[in-house]
């Protein structure tokens, strides 16, 4: 498996940190690919071990809602070594309790499944833990390249 390899830098995202700083990370969408490209799309599969509500505040005239929500997430491998992990979502002055509700179990559990894949090696999203080592991939030039029936272009 090539799992110990380290993430191109067409896979990777910035975002303010704290203190000026930016964090590197892959969307939920690329470590999904990823995962695809690695373990095949049959090769792995994730389910939802718990999910809990943090909490929920709606404002005084009850029309905003705040809520935070954990979940914890198992993947599998097509050999039956797993992971779990937890991931969090969250929102701030939501229109309806609804909307606030369907954007914090999403991100929770696709911030669950990025954990728990990053335990399967570097490529997987564990790399964006090494600082140095991002700081060298992000200044190369990002290749874009779509990949349509297995047939790579290059945009």
């Amino acid at each position: 498996m090539k799992t110990e390899r380290a993430v191109g830098p067409e896979y990777l995202s910035q975002r303010a940190g704290p203190g000026g700083t930016k964090l590197v990370y892959i969307c939920g969408n690329q470590v999904l690919s990823l995962a695809n490209e690695v373990f095949g799309f049959d090769g792995w599969s994730h389910s939802i071990v718990s999910s809990e509500i943090d909490f929920v505040d709606t404002s005084q005239d009850g029309s905003l809602v705040s809520l935070g929500v954990s979940t914890v997430v198992r993947v599998t491998l097509r050999d039956g070594t797993s992971h779990e992990d937890i991931g969090y979502g969250r929102i701030e002055n939501a229109r309806s309790k609804g909307t606030a509700f369907e954007k914090v179990k999403k991100e929770s559990v696709t911030d669950a499944i990025k954990r728990a894949l990053r335990s399967f090696g570097e490529v997987m999203g564990n790399c964006t833990y090494n600082n140095e080592l991002m700081q060298k991939i992000i200044k190369l030039k990002k290749k874009a390249v779509r990949i349509f029936l297995g047939v790579e272009s290059l945009t």
